[in-house]
């Protein structure tokens, strides 16, 4: 019997901080994953909602925050989302008429802090789960506060067969752009069962596609990397730019680079370079056996008496 799981990356940019259209464009591009490719599963990029600041400087430099900064802030804040809201909301709808699990890069909301966040939506449950990303890369960490290891979760989910033969069972994970550098933080997802690795990002950079086939191969586990494409016109019109000399709405921001990786480092769809778009592609469950056989790096190719994984309870840290 097919133990196989249909699933699209969806290539794409926030409309302009607009979370309206943003939200429109999330339902356009699932249906179009589900109506052309039959996508069971479709991951949107890192800060799909909400945004990514490419290029911003919210007016910082060491020792001093101008006030045009904090007012770019107060843009960039209002562009995000509560969970729940009426966002999340929106998105349960989406996923519940497509009958599409969706996993979305968004910007959170919680009181005065942003964080940078993975929402799981299944089309039966509503939203399951989040994950915050744990380190903001560099500049990042200016307007993105850490998660901890409250939002660390491996979801359970059972999709029908798309052949019709039963159901399918997999576990799927989410980590988010340089997240993907942080080796012990892979070792928990793997040493959890994820099965499908999802990767929102935006690094575009030609080196990302090594570290995606790098995962992949580790794991022994899908890789599913879904990255923005960008042009300054998906951003509002005095969003900062590379070149404020030479602007023009083509110029691209983030070039793309969505790809999906089998569990034995065969890429199955992508990259996906110079455009929006969707690719897809037939997830075989059983390739998760097949590359476990010869090695599971938190099972049978682990040495538990030599190195120790395990997760800080994030109540006690805080207590310190």
């Amino acid at each position: 019997m097919a133990n196989i799981i249909r699933a699209s990356v969806v290539q794409a940019a926030t409309a302009a901080y607009s979370l309206t259209e943003t939200l429109d464009k999330l339902e356009r591009l699932t249906r179009l994953a589900k109506e052309r490719d039959g996508a069971q599963l479709a991951v949107f990029p890192e800060a799909f909602i909400g945004g990514y600041p490419k290029m911003s400087t919210f007016g910082m430099v060491v020792g001093d925050r101008r006030p045009e900064g904090r007012d770019e802030f107060v843009r960039y804040a209002k562009a995000a989302i509560e969970i729940p809201s009426p966002a999340i909301a929106r998105i349960e709808q989406i996923s519940k008429e497509t009958n599409v699990f969706l996993v979305v890069g968004v910007i959170e909301r919680d009181n005065g802090t942003l964080y940078c966040t993975a929402v799981f939506v299944d089309p039966e449950r509503g939203y399951l789960a989040k994950h915050r990303k744990l380190v903001p890369t560099a500049m990042e960490r200016t307007i993105w506060g850490q998660g901890n290891g409250t939002t660390l979760p491996v979801v359970s989910k059972t999709f029908e067969s798309p052949a019709g033969q039963g159901t399918v069972d997999a576990k799927l994970s989410a980590t988010i752009c340089w997240e993907n550098y942080m080796p012990l933080l892979r070792t928990w997802y793997y040493s959890q069962g994820t099965q499908i690795y999802c990767a929102p990002t935006v690094d575009a950079r030609p080196l990302w596609q090594n570290t995606m086939t790098h995962i992949a191969l580790e794991g022994r586990c899908f890789v599913l990397s879904a990255c923005q494409f960008a042009q300054e016109k998906d951003y509002p019109p005095d969003h900062a730019v590379a070149n404020s000399e030479a602007r023009d709405p083509n110029n691209v921001m983030i070039a793309g680079g969505s790809v999906i990786i089998s569990p034995l480092g065969k890429v199955l769809a992508g990259p996906l370079l110079g455009e929006e778009g969707i690719i897809t592609a037939d997830l075989d469950m059983d390739d998760w056996y097949r590359g476990k056989f010869d090695l599971d790096t938190t099972g049978h190719y682990a040495r538990n008496d030599v190195f120790q994984l395990r997760l800080v309870d994030p109540a006690v840290t805080s207590q310190g």
